[in-house]
This record gives structure tokens, sequence and C-alpha cells, in this order.
């Protein structure tokens, strides 16, 4: 399998890579929808990371979210791993037309892609809720240095409004021009390696169906969905595939 999506990759130049949270995980990051996330929100905070997570909870109960947030979904000490670098060499060479994420974390711009198109957002860019004045991610994880904050809450320096993280929250649309962009792309594209998700979180995961090329690769750890429709599965961590592959 990996010879065979060695070449693949060889003989394209219109590829496609549509990520999840498995490609972040080696890096040391929390993936909140796993079993132990489920267990530690609960026990942690009361509720489930769905609920944590909405946008009713932001606006209901702003200093609990900002506390489960900068605890779980910010680590600004990760660094890029392996299938981080492996995309960007990729990019670099004019195999990979964009990268397509439901990552918040920036790791695929610290490793060097330029094109990526961030589904749900980044925590690296914030943003004043009342003047929309925009924040770097220290302003958050700093509030009362960097600028200012309420009750735990960051607040805009220039107006006082809430600064909330520029990520999609449950109960929230994606972003139409990313979401489309990412759809172009996916169109233009003649492979598609989809790598780090169970495929299982929608609207992100129907992007799949606009895909008219010739080849779909998945690797992901554990079985998917589309594990029957693609022409190369590979059960395995998508860092080490990547690298070993595009050797890094």
């Amino acid at each position: 399998m990996y010879e065979e999506l060695k070449q693949l990759i060889k003989d394209s130049d219109k590829i496609v890579f549509f990520g999840g949270a498995g490609v972040s995980t080696e890096s040391g990051l929390l993936d909140f929808r796993s079993e132990t996330g489920l267990y530690n929100a609960v026990q942690s905070y009361g509720s489930p990371p769905e609920v944590l997570l909405s946008h009713t909870f932001f606006k209901q109960n702003p200093a609990t979210f900002f506390a489960y947030y900068k605890e779980n979904l910010v680590c600004p000490e990760a660094q890029p791993n392996k299938a981080h670098l492996a995309l960007a060499k990729l990019e670099n060479e004019g195999k990979l037309l964009s990268v397509i994420t439901q990552n918040i974390d920036g790791l695929h711009q610290k490793a060097g892609s330029k094109r990526v198109h961030e589904l749900h957002g980044s925590v690296m860019r914030n943003y004043c809720m009342r003047c929309g004045a925009s924040y770097d991610l220290d302003y958050i994880l700093q509030p009362g240095k960097c600028g200012g904050e309420k009750n735990g809450v960051p607040v805009c320096a220039a107006c006082g409004g809430t600064v909330k993280p520029d990520v999609v929250l449950y109960e929230e649309p994606l972003n139409d021009e990313v979401m489309q962009e990412a759809i172009n792309d996916i169109r233009r594209a003649d492979v598609m390696i989809v790598g780090g998700t169970s495929l299982a979180v929608y609207p992100a995961a129907g992007l799949l169906n606009y895909f008219r090329g010739n080849k779909v690769v998945l690797i992901n750890k554990s079985k998917t969905p589309y594990d029957r429709s693609a022409d190369i599965v590979i059960h395995d961590k998508i860092g080490d595939v990547l690298g070993e592959v595009c050797e890094i």
C-alpha cells in the first residue's frame, strides 16, 4: 500500500488533503471527542464538550467556556508532526493544491503550508464581537497582561467588548467562503487524500461527495464509513504513513 501511495503521489500534481483530529493528536493535542475527552469534560465541568463548546454555552457561561477552551483546545507549545511537514513539502513541490482541515490549531501553517482551508476556524485568530478588532492567541491566553479581562473573559482593549476566538462553535454554521474554496479545490483534484478523521462529523465529511477525480486514499487508525469506496485504505498513524511516503 505504501509503495502504491508513493507512486500515486509521484504521478499527480493535483492532490487535495482533507484531515481531522488524528492529524493533530500526533503532535500531542487532545481529541475532545474521544472517550477520555468526554470523561474529563463531564468530570471537570459537568457537561460534555458539545455543550461546553456550543454558541449557547459561550453566551450564557463565557467564563467557564474560556476555562475549558484554554485548557483543552489551545496548545501553543505544540509542534508540527511528520504529517504536517509532508503536506507542506508536497505543496512546495507543486503537487498539493491545498489542505482542508477540521483542526483549529494552526499547525499546518506552522509547518509551512500556505493554502489551508480551516473549516472550523483557528485559535490563532480572535476578534471583538462589538467593534471587530483583531487579536492574537496571546491576548486570549494572557488577557490581563496583554489587554484586559472581566471575570475571566478577555475583553477588547479598544471598546470593552467580549473577544471571541475565530472558531466555529456547535450551533454555528461553517464559513460559506471557506467551504466554497474547499469545494472548488476538491473538484479540481485528481487525487484526494483523507487522513486522521473518522468522517463522522457533518457537513465537513460530506465534502468527499464533491470529488470527481481518479483516486481516493484513506489513512486512519480505525475504520471509516468510506473505506469500501476508497481506492487505497491504510489503517495506521497519518504521520507515520506520510512521513515514510514523503521521506520526512
